[in-house]
């Protein structure tokens, strides 16, 4: 025998952990154990407990897997809720206005679980089956809500950064190959493309920058563009940036404009550029991480006019579509262009087996192994639906605009924007106080003490080199009286640090 009989006994008392036909009391009791702690966490006070790093770090204990110590489902569940539930960071509580990280839906929270459970693989056909349809019906949905051609097409990603990624490669490869001729994937490298050049706003996500180093051509291969005092990128300044480019020796080879900016929320002009785009004949690429969403909201179909003709978009489900992540979408107009992320395995997706009524999703993924996220908003669709969605988003748009009017005239604080989407960026102003330096140190001091407490979670960024907080609105159920009282723990705390300081 291969195995003795003492490693045998060991093996039947844990076989049952697995998830199958046997198991199926075990599951049961295993996941109600569970959310019996997940509904204790939402009793928490605050957004965070206030525990500090050095104490956290002091569990370490608990952290570590001990190979002769196996605990039960209580045991595990208790060193967990000492751990992680006690401490991590609660989203929904509505003093957390710091980051792109919304509530959930309950309708969402389902499909994870199911997803989870069952692990469908969405990668082939045979893996998936049905599970292929349904995220393929998810994709025609959100294209047809952006308005792209019949032959658009997509594919769930891990997020915005993963869905830039593949845009860049395949407005790089799109133009090396009708241009030059070249197949960058076949072949790799040509000299040329060190000459080519992407286009964004000043404003637009580190990402552009991140993957075009990623993808060999470095930082200096996007060009950022200057933006308006609306945080919007200039259309003047783009042309005159192509033009420089040309000038330089250099190719423009596609334009990235911005629904939706990390920071102000601001939307590029985008049926203007869509038009510049066109006339240089390079691709035009929309990031909607954040605004895309909105095309479901009736209050930004003007801001959004002119995606419907990008060559392709990013929108991610798990910021404004109130999904736990991962869920996000890359999208094409034309879905040819996943030929240039397309690769044929005979063991796996074989050329000469391909079919399209059977069709292997893996031939538009940059991943092999793939969650079956898209079974999350199929739940939401069904059980929420778009409409309910759209009108959420409104809420707290309104919201932000309710907040910026609620203190633009105070002496406390200085605005630099009117809310587009549902952030806020402004910052704390000691009257009496000219010099920016102390301002910086009083805004960090305000955002770091609010967090360490445990009181308030508020974002910081730099605007003009100088330090600003921001609120990103993206609960629906937040009330304006819930930020008018972190509007007031700003000015307690900056007071406080002034009158000791």
């Amino acid at each position: 025998m291969l195995l003795d009989t003492q490693t045998n006994l060991v093996l039947d008392q844990k076989i049952n952990q697995f998830f199958d036909p046997e198991s199926k009391e075990i599951y049961k009791e295993s996941i109600q154990k569970t959310v019996d702690y997940i509904i204790d966490f939402l009793d928490n006070d605050t957004f965070y407990s206030g525990e500090s790093s050095d104490n956290l770090r002091s569990k370490i204990d608990l952290i570590k897997a001990n190979p002769q110590i196996k605990l039960s489902i209580d045991e595990a569940l208790q060193e967990i809720k000492e751990l992680y539930l006690e401490h991590t960071i609660s989203f929904h509580h509505p003093t957390y206005v710091a980051h792109l990280n919304c509530p959930v839906l309950i309708p969402a929270i389902v499909g994870d679980i199911m997803a989870t459970s069952v692990n469908t693989a969405i990668e082939t056909w045979d893996q998936s089956t049905s599970a292929t349809l349904i995220e393929q019906e998810m994709i025609r949905w959100i294209c047809s809500e952006i308005g792209l051609p019949d032959v658009s097409d997509g594919v769930f990603t891990s997020g915005g950064t993963q869905s830039n990624f593949m845009a860049l490669l395949m407005a790089r490869d799109h133009y090396a190959f009708h241009h030059f001729g070249l197949n960058l994937k076949e072949n790799g490298w040509s000299d040329v493309v060190s000459k080519f050049r992407f286009f964004c706003s000043e404003k637009a996500h580190f990402s552009i920058k991140k993957n075009a180093a990623l993808l060999g051509m470095g930082y200096n291969a996007v060009i950022p563009v200057a933006v308006d005092s609306q945080m919007k990128m200039q259309s003047e300044a783009l042309v005159q940036a192509i033009e420089k480019e040309k000038q330089l020796g250099n190719i423009p080879v596609a334009i990235v404009a911005t629904a939706g900016t990390t920071d102000f929320g601001s939307f590029d002009p985008l049926d203007t550029i869509s038009k510049i785009a066109k006339e240089y004949d390079i691709w035009f690429h929309v990031d909607g991480a954040y605004g895309g969403s909105y095309v479901l909201t009736e209050t930004h179909q003007s801001q959004l006019k002119g995606i419907e003709k990008a060559d392709s978009v990013t929108i991610d489900f798990h910021k404004t579509m109130f999904q736990p992540v991962c869920s996000s979408a890359f999208l094409v107009k034309d879905t040819n262009f996943f030929k240039y992320v397309s690769y044929y395995a005979d063991y796996l997706n074989p050329l000469e087996h391909r079919d399209v009524e059977c069709p292997n999703l893996i031939e538009k993924s940059i991943q092999t192994t793939r969650r079956f996220d898209a079974l999350k908003l199929w739940f939401t669709l069904k059980m929420t639906g778009a409409k309910t969605i759209g009108s959420f988003l409104e809420k707290v748009h309104y919201l932000a605009l309710d907040l910026y009017h609620s203190i633009k005239d105070d002496i406390y604080f200085e605005m630099i924007h009117k809310p587009e989407l549902s952030t806020l960026v402004f910052r704390y102003k000691a009257p009496g106080i000219d010099r920016d330096s102390i301002h910086d140190t009083i805004n960090l001091y305000i955002k770091n003490t609010l967090f360490k407490s445990g009181q308030a979670s508020i974002a910081s960024t730099k605007f003009d080199g100088k330090i600003y907080l921001k609120f990103t609105l993206l609960n629906p159920k937040s009330t304006i009286d819930n930020l008018l009282e972190i509007i007031n723990m700003i000015k307690e705390t900056g007071r406080n640090y002034t009158t000791h300081n």
